[in-house]
């Protein structure tokens, strides 16, 4: 907080607005600004997915699991924005098995400043977590909600907007680009046809796309540092909300393998083989 001896005058702090502060200290207002970021542990980008034999469902045993990507970039953005003098503290919270304490020690070794696990062993859907994250935000009252735009597991990309509707919140998805100034979020979407520019007011729920940033290293002393730092665990009972399935799945299979290519003689040869056989053209 700044201090400004003397006369009333208007005082920069270290959020995004200014405080009001007489010559005696007091603050006649401040407002600040809470990122959360929810995180979900997912199977590593780089293991080799395996179907159970029964194929219900992928097999998980002794697979290495790791933060999902796209959260790891919106952490990393919250974490920036709080390094940018713009956000006053970055909460990251997870909902699934206690091993997602893990996770969440990876996202404050990062740079977030604490983390709650809502901590359940049955299964998740989107809308579930989306319930899950509002009970949150109306616990934790954060301006901005910042979340990857969708999970590499199941990829369906519903959370943050299903969130923004129970909350009744602007959205701004697929964002390459943020910027916060003041009351007012200004998002650089990625969209099939380019690049769109949207403004929305905070609070907000913003969902990052792989271009927004490239997420640091966690280094060994902050990943020390990160044991340290607060974590709080409740269940979805203690939120007040049913998370009960409403999908069933019936089948889980690998996509088809590719076949092999073939190689043409020439020009025309290919578009016979286009018009022929491949009945494309």
């Amino acid at each position: 907080m700044g201090y400004c001896p003397g006369r009333i005058r208007s005082c920069q702090t270290e959020t995004a607005w200014a405080a009001l502060v007489i010559d005696y200290g007091v603050v006649i207002k401040e407002k600040k600004l809470k990122i959360l970021v929810p995180v979900k542990r997912v199977v590593d980008y780089n293991v080799k997915v395996r179907v159970k034999a029964d194929a219900s469902d992928v097999d998980l045993a002794n697979v290495k699991m790791s933060m999902n990507p796209f959260d790891e970039i919106a952490v990393e953005e919250a974490v920036r924005l709080k390094e940018g003098g713009i956000a006053t503290e970055v909460v990251v919270v997870s909902a699934g098995v206690a091993n997602c304490q893990e996770t969440l020690r990876t996202a404050m070794a990062i740079g977030a400043d604490r983390g709650i696990l809502i901590q359940t062993d049955g299964e998740l859907q989107p809308l579930a977590v989306a319930k899950l994250l509002k009970a949150v935000c109306e616990k934790e009252q954060p301006q901005v909600v910042l979340c990857g735009k969708q999970a590499i597991d199941d990829d369906a990309n519903q959370t943050g907007q299903m969130l923004a509707g129970l909350m009744h919140w602007p959205q701004a998805t697929f964002a390459s680009k943020i910027v916060i100034a003041g009351q007012q979020a200004t998002v650089t979407r990625e969209i099939d046809g380019g690049l769109e520019t949207v403004e929305v007011s905070l609070p907000a729920v913003l969902t990052a796309d792989l271009r927004l940033n490239e997420p640091r290293y966690a280094t060994l002393p902050n990943i020390m540092k990160a044991k340290r730092k607060p974590l709080e665990t409740t269940n979805p009972a203690a939120l007040g909300v049913d998370v009960t399935p409403r999908l069933k799945t019936l089948k889980v299979a690998e996509p088809s393998k590719r076949s092999a290519g073939i190689k043409v003689a020439d020009a025309a040869d290919l578009v016979m083989k286009l018009k022929t056989e491949a009945k494309v053209i």
